[in-house]
């Protein structure tokens, strides 16, 4: 890991007016993007060595301490790290978080453009923001762009050997994904596909950010938590139904949804663990005592929305981030089974996806989704990623339908990229 020069950042912020687009701001490779409805940070010329942090213990909490040290600027004007943390912590160090140049922040204080540096400052041209220009959809993938792995057979095999181990009492639940990799013939553009994601579903939290191999281009429905001043929030998803476009079978599928034990089951698991995690850190903790439904464009989702007053105001969005990752929504419960199995049965190394992707600031305020619903771009070529929670009376068939469902939106998307 790079040391950061501790005690030495100069910032320098200006007002931007409320209608800047965060996408603006933000220029691949290794820039950074992360939005909800708004609201959030984008960067450029991201990396520069002094600010940049792979994390390479076993737990993030070894690095919050020196990350908070680095961020602590010489003005009043607190810079941000953003970037992606790989699902699981066993990998080869790469810069994980960085604190851009030049980064846009958007919330409750308004639209600030913030310049970071250690003296030597950067050229005005090198870091202007760019506007997003459109452009028509390719054609529709035909089967030779698309190859499944595993293939659809095989992650059958997959989901009824984990639900074997469930039956036996090893595991309650555990996570298996699957990717799908496209050759779409020509280069993809991390900010078109970005824009689309957005459009598709502005409640998501839409991000890019650079990769060992790329950069990762999502549109997660899933908060893991968010740290602002005192207030935690955290809102966990577990538990799905596919959209149709009709509109009584659409809402048949989420009645279906709410009243299915088994998708009750897999979203129980999740909430006993994320209050079992915040409870000792928060001195007031509430949620839902009933799922509430949560409606993206393809797959509607059973929902618990936390919110809770920290005990110890020192502890930050990364500290929590920390505790909580991996949660059951995302691996299995227990925890060190579900990752075993998956290490086992998934036959791909998930990289950031399922990892948590945000932003922290110099007070530990910050905001933290999981990296679902998004592709790594390689060139020109992508990676997809979906997930499905099997439990106790999964099915295959019925979980590969699921992620194809949670496919075949993005593929849309990934036209317009």
């Amino acid at each position: 890991m790079t040391e950061p020069r501790v005690g030495a950042l100069d910032t320098r912020a200006d007002p931007l007016g409320d209608a800047f687009d965060l996408l603006a701001a933000y220029r691949p490779p290794d820039g950074v993007f992360f939005e909800r409805r708004g609201r959030g940070v984008a960067g450029m010329a991201a990396g520069f060595p002094p600010a940049t942090f792979a994390i390479e213990a076993s737990s993030l909490s070894h690095s919050v301490e020196e990350l908070r040290r680095a961020l602590r600027p010489r003005s009043d004007v607190a810079p941000v790290a953003v970037g992606s943390i790989a699902f699981t912590r066993a990998r080869p160090a790469w810069p994980e978080l960085t604190i851009p140049r030049r980064v846009v922040r958007r919330g409750g204080g308004g639209t600030w453009r913030i310049d970071a540096s250690y003296g030597a400052g950067s050229s005005e041209d090198a870091l202007a923001f760019e506007r997003v220009i459109g452009r028509a959809p390719s054609e529709p993938f035909d089967p030779m762009q698309i190859r499944d792995v595993p293939s659809a057979e095989a992650y059958r095999s997959a989901v009824r050997e984990a639900t074997a181990r469930i039956g036996r009492g090893e595991m309650r639940k555990v996570v298996l994904a699957r990717t799908v990799e496209v050759e779409p013939g020509r280069a993809l553009d991390p900010r078109l596909l970005a824009h689309r994601l957005r459009a598709v579903d502005p409640d998501a939290y839409t991000f890019a950010m650079p990769t060992e191999h790329g950069v990762i281009v999502g549109a997660s429905p899933e908060l893991l938590v968010s740290r602002h001043g005192s207030e935690v929030r955290s809102n966990p998803l577990a538990g799905s139904a596919p959209r149709s476009g009709d509109a009584e079978e659409d809402r048949a599928n989420a009645e279906a949804l709410v009243a299915s034990m088994k998708d009750r089951e897999e979203h129980a698991i999740v909430v006993d663990a994320v209050a079992e995690t915040l409870r000792p850190l928060c001195a007031e903790l509430t949620w839902d005592q009933e799922p509430v439904l949560r409606e993206t464009p393809n797959v509607w989702h059973l929902s618990t929305r936390f919110r809770g007053v920290l005990r110890d105001p020192a502890v930050t969005a990364l500290d929590l981030v920390a505790e909580l990752h991996p949660t059951p929504a995302v691996a299995g419960e227990p925890t060190d089974a579900a990752l075993d199995t998956i290490a086992e049965l998934e036959p791909f190394d998930r990289g950031r996806y399922a990892g948590p992707v945000g932003w922290v600031d110099a007070d530990g305020d910050g905001e933290w989704a999981i990296a679902l619903r998004c592709a790594e771009l390689r060139g020109d070529r992508a990676v997809l990623y979906a997930g499905a929670g099997i439990v106790a009376g999964s099915e295959p068939e019925k979980e590969l339908d699921e992620t194809e469902h949670k496919f075949r939106a993005f593929l849309d998307a990934l036209r317009w990229g």
